[in-house]
């Protein structure tokens, strides 16, 4: 008996145990008119949880085998999905994330982004988000690369 604690019937115990396993989500998603258009949010809050850094995550072929060589569509749904697949591993989902750090070689594939980011978001709780402009990635017809920081369970 936990200490100060009354006994309790085996029915409160068991609903206390399932909710103990119960996982909560309080995340606040901070949003603005302009960043729901493009797809994110200002700013994400959490508190608690397991946090899951995601390596920059690339994609030059589907999951077909594909190429997606200089397509900043293919690309961007190819690499969600991986960071689907990494945050499955670690016991949650794409939701998850709560900041993204997305790198393009050209800043016009930026437009593309808005409507993929409400496929994969259509909740509109977006992750936050920052975009780099970089003169190149690893590997040639590379032309997007994903980061992200993801919090698994937050109270």
């Amino acid at each position: 008996m936990v200490r100060g604690v009354k006994s309790q019937s085996p029915t409160v115990l068991l609903v206390l145990a399932l909710l103990a396993g119960t996982e909560v989500h309080a995340r606040d998603y901070l949003k603005s008119e302009f960043a729901q258009q493009r797809g994110f949010s200002v700013g994400v809050v959490t508190e608690g949880g397991k946090i899951v850094w995601v390596a920059g995550q690339a994609a030059l072929r589907d999951e077909e085998g594909r190429s997606l060589v200089d397509d900043p569509q293919g690309q961007a749904r190819a690499i969600f999905r991986a960071m689907e697949r990494t945050l499955k591993r670690a016991g949650g989902n794409l939701q998850n994330l709560t900041t993204i750090t997305v790198f393009l070689t050209d800043p016009r594939h930026l437009q593309v982004l808005g409507p993929i980011r409400r496929e994969f978001f259509p909740d509109g709780n977006f992750p936050a988000s920052t975009t780099i402009t970089v003169s190149n990635l690893p590997e040639p017809g590379m032309v997007i690369e994903i980061q992200g920081t993801a919090v698994i369970g937050d109270r």
